[in-house]
């Protein structure tokens, strides 16, 4: 059983930066594909961005030019820096495991979750 954990969420102003993170416990953190998702309140649970076990990253809309996903074999954490954050950004952010490996972008394609971390945005 993979735990996940998020840490780092909180209050910003528009136009400012946040780095999340996310630390796993049990499973092989190196073999999963780590993906980021979020979810604003009356809102779908939204990809923002996944890193396979090879490297390979994808970005979704929202996150591209502005995010970037990064990973630590070493310390089992993956990483989301944000910049440039806009009110609209404003969700519960979720890490999540897919024990594949491969690209996923689809909520059904990860195995594990964290219980996510709030991200507020000010404009």
């Amino acid at each position: 059983q993979v735990r996940l954990v998020e840490s780092g969420g909180g209050l910003v102003q528009a136009g400012g930066s946040l780095r999340l993170s996310c630390a796993a416990s049990g499973g092989t953190f190196s073999s999963h594909t780590m993906g980021w998702f979020r979810q604003a309140p009356g809102k779908e649970r939204e990809f923002v961005t996944t890193i396979t076990r090879r490297g390979s990253i994808y970005y979704g809309d929202s996150a591209k030019g502005r995010f970037t996903i990064s990973r630590d074999n070493t310390k089992k954490t993956v990483y989301l820096q944000m910049n440039s954050l806009k009110p609209e950004d404003t969700a519960v952010y979720f890490c999540a495991a897919d024990r594949s490996g491969l690209l996923s972008t689809t909520r059904v394609q990860y195995d594990y979750w964290g219980q996510g971390t709030q991200v507020t945005v000010s404009s």
